[in-house]
């Protein structure tokens, strides 16, 4: 019997039935003694556009109950080299974001005091920042591979320096990020100026936009930038609007022309090898998906987020079959 936690199964439990924990893990009040964590923040104070994101870590949750332990894609096992288990929400205040912003850099400082590893469940993209300034104050500044349709590095919205279109930008002010290890992936859709996508490049970050990846595999990508981010702390924001609206339509600000589901699992199996410090997977709004598909792309995106943190050995099976493919 292993010594580390495991998910609920399916035969020993109706899926339907037990506590909605995230993959139906057990649930602990901190990190202590953990080696990574699902955490939420169910926020939408930040939003500009559709809210809901405050519901999105209960969705993601109760959409992880069909995920099973093992990878059978990548014969990742994290349950077997991981003590995993679900700490619950942080209590944000819902009424004031910019409080919300420094409840959250506690928390995560709480967090990452332990060695755990947090996954994060959102809640809006604003949650973001505040994180980076938690992984700043633990590994010093940190690369960063952010996914998503959007920049999210306006200077203000409606006059405010802190919304979920803003996070990066903020970020970069505070020095929590390498620059020359940046990357964004799947920009896309309409712009108020020509240069809306350039303002990364100009601080020396890598903008991969969805025009020049559309319809092709990222796994070449994902090589050049291991190599971009070699042995540096890593920090991974996935953005679910990232994916095509036909696929994910549950999200408040949509795009079309985004990601298909099978380039999101190349990304993510892509940061296999690389120093991760923590991943968050934000802006699934559950009342825009009533039909939980949003929420289901993102439960099982942050199990993927899981199989390639540092220590779960990546054994991908061999082929079933005699065929040349």
């Amino acid at each position: 019997m292993s010594r580390f936690n495991q998910p609920l199964g399916g035969n020993e439990m109706p899926r339907f039935g037990a506590p909605a924990t995230m993959m139906r893990l057990p649930a602990q009040a901190t990190a202590e003694g953990l080696d990574a964590c699902f955490v939420g923040i169910p926020m939408d104070v930040g939003t500009s556009n559709r809210p809901g994101t405050r519901l999105g870590p209960r969705q993601i949750r109760d959409e992880s109950r069909m995920i099973r332990p093992y990878n059978m894609a990548t014969g990742s096992a994290p349950f077997e080299h991981l003590q995993v288990a679900d700490i619950g929400d942080v209590a944000i205040n819902t009424f004031d974001l910019k409080k919300s912003c420094d409840i959250i850099t506690e928390a995560y400082g709480e967090i990452l005091s332990h060695g755990a590893i947090p996954l994060t469940l959102g809640g809006d993209h604003t949650l973001t920042w505040p994180i980076l300034r938690a992984m700043k104050a633990r590994h010093g500044p940190v690369a960063l591979v952010h996914v998503d349709a959007h920049a999210d590095v306006n200077e203000h919205m409606f006059g405010e320096r802190v919304a979920h279109g803003t996070p990066f930008r903020r970020a970069w002010e505070d020095g929590c990020l390498q620059n020359d290890k940046v990357v964004q992936i799947g920009l896309r859709g309409s712009g108020y100026a020509p240069g809306d996508f350039a303002w990364g490049r100009e601080q020396g970050w890598s903008v991969v936009t969805a025009e020049e990846i559309q319809g092709r595999s990222l796994t070449g990508l994902m090589a050049q930038i291991r190599d971009l981010i070699g042995d540096a702390p890593v920090y991974l924001s996935f953005d679910i609007d990232s994916l095509s609206p036909g696929l994910a339509p549950g999200t408040g600000t949509q795009e079309m022309g985004g990601l298909t589901d099978w380039q999101a699992q190349e990304i993510v199996r892509g940061m296999g090898g690389l120093d991760i410090v923590g991943c968050d997977l934000v802006e699934v709004s559950p009342p825009f998906d009533p039909s939980g598909t949003t929420a289901t792309l993102g439960a099982n995106l942050l199990y993927e987020m899981l199989c390639v943190l540092p220590n779960v050995p990546q054994q991908p099976p061999a082929p079933l079959h005699g065929f040349s493919l």
